[in-house]
Formats: structure tokens, sequence, C-alpha cells
């Protein structure tokens, strides 16, 4: 892990992953602005960063940064940066390629995104890339849809079409990126087998992905988060100013309730961040603002 080529390899992605969060905060914070009258009222949302490190402090660890909006579209949305290092515990680390050769030794760094809109017409989105080292390396993350009213939860939905095709083109861009594999991964990874429904509409998911040619897979994980940063705020900007009724608001938070049955109970990322000593409430700030189990 002190490979000369492998520390600018992490700091190139460190870098983009941190220039990505910006971007994304900036584009968020411009729908807020968009957002008008009679549908919403009160000042523009703007994200506060926060900065935070691992560990206790006796020793580096690494950290992030945190960025938690809630504005006038967005009722809550968080979009984080994160750079960690230092020893898996042996139970974790047995569940890691590569660590038992790197005696649990890892780094990680990435961008991880989750968005509740107050509209219910307008979907909830997640999306996260990743690089993740320990005597191997690789790349993961992905981004998928949840529309939150019935009629829109088809992936035949215009929405989920759109937000298809972006992901497709990003993989598109890597001859190894096969999008019909990654999007039958998308739609298996996000399935909530204890009521046997999908949690949205899809898009894509990755893990484990080393092609043998590094740079092409970073142009790759690049690609996917620039082609979501370009969907996902067209999209909002699409139905943020359609009206919407009290049963579609109840609808909504009712369907709100599927993310966090997954996020608490089968997801990946939430898993690593806990075990690893990340920030909790940078990795719970994806559970929505308000929600129903009726």
């Amino acid at each position: 892990m002190t490979d000369g080529n492998l520390d600018t390899q992490k700091s190139r992605a460190r870098e983009w992953f941190r220039s990505l969060q910006a971007d994304i905060c900036a584009r968020f914070e411009a729908l807020e602005d968009a957002a008008d009258r009679p549908l919403y009222s009160g000042a523009p949302g703007r994200f506060e960063l926060t900065e935070w490190k691992r560990g206790d402090g006796s020793e580096d660890l690494g950290g992030g940064r945190m960025g938690l909006m809630r504005g006038k579209v967005f009722e809550k949305v968080g979009v984080h940066f994160s750079e960690v290092y230092g020893t898996f515990s042996e139970a974790f680390a047995a569940q890691i390629p590569g660590a038992d050769q790197s005696e649990g030794r890892f780094w990680a760094s990435g961008i991880s995104l989750i968005a509740h809109p107050r509209n219910p017409k307008v979907p909830a989105a997640h999306m996260n890339t990743r690089m993740l080292v320990t005597s191997q390396s690789w790349f993961g993350g992905g981004g998928d849809l949840n529309p939150l009213l019935d009629y829109q939860r088809d992936q035949a939905f215009e929405d989920s079409v759109d937000f298809h095709a972006a992901m497709k083109a990003a993989c598109d861009t890597h001859e190894a990126a096969d999008y019909a594999q990654m999007k039958e991964t998308c739609d298996t990874y996000f399935h909530l087998p204890h009521r046997d429904e999908p949690r949205g509409t899809g898009g894509i998911f990755y893990d484990r992905f080393n092609s043998g040619d590094w740079d092409a897979d970073f142009a790759f994980t690049q690609q996917v988060g620039s082609q979501f940063a370009d969907i996902y705020p067209r999209l909002v900007a699409r139905r943020m100013n359609e009206t919407w009724s009290e049963a579609q608001r109840e609808e909504q938070l009712i369907q709100r309730g599927r993310y966090v049955e997954f996020n608490l109970l089968y997801d990946r990322g939430t898993t690593f961040g806990l075990k690893t000593g990340g920030n909790v409430t940078s990795i719970l700030s994806s559970m929505p603002p308000v929600v129903k189990w009726p």
C-alpha cells in the first residue's frame, strides 16, 4: 500500500470524489434557487459542510466532509465525501478481498449521496462511487432511482427511462462495463426480500470492479458520477413544479419506509461505514426526514 503509483492513484481518486461532491452540491443549490411560489416558500436551502475525523484523535485514520441540506425542494439531502484508512477488525477483514494479505490494512475513499425531495412527484435517488485498497484495489458504486408514487414505479416511467439511459451512457465508455449485467446486479441488490418487491426502478450497481486497467476503470467511475450529476438535477427540475395532493404525500411517506428498511437491513455501504468506525451521523443521514409505516 506504499507503492508510489498506487499513492498517485489514491490521490487522483480522492481529489475527484471531493470535486464531485462540490459539483453536485452546487447543482442542488441551484435547484433551490429556482424553486418559486406558490409551491415553495422561504429561503433557498444551502449545504452545511462539516469536516470530521475518524477515531478518537489519537492517530490519523482519515475522515471526510459531510454535506447536509434541508431546503425547499430537498426536504433532506446528503452528499458526503470520505477518505478513511487503518485496519479492519479480524472478523470484518475475512469478508474483504485481499485483506488477509494486507494484515487487515485498508484505504477507502468515495462519495455517497441520498436525496429526499419534498414533492412526492420528484423521485428520490441514491448514488455512490468509491475506491478501496487492501492488497488489491478496485472501484465500486452506482446510482439508482426511487420514484415514490405507484404510477411511477415502473422502469417504463419516463424519468426511469432517462435515468437508465444516462447510466448506460456511462457504461458505454468502458469495454468491461457491461450495462446489462450491472443493471441486473442493481435490480437484484436493491430488492427487499422480506417484502419481495424492488426498492425503486433501479439503475446500475457494481463492486470489486478491476479490469486490469486502472485508468480506464477510474474514467468509468468518473463517468458514473458525472452522468448522475447531470441527469438527476434535470429530473428534479422536470417534476419539482408539479402540484401534489395530500394523498400523494401520504404515499410518499409510506414508500420512504422501504428505503429505511433496505438501508438498515441489507445495505453494504451502511455496514462498511459502521464497521470501519465511520461518522455515524454521516452514515445514517441517509434516513428520510419524515416517514410512515401504516
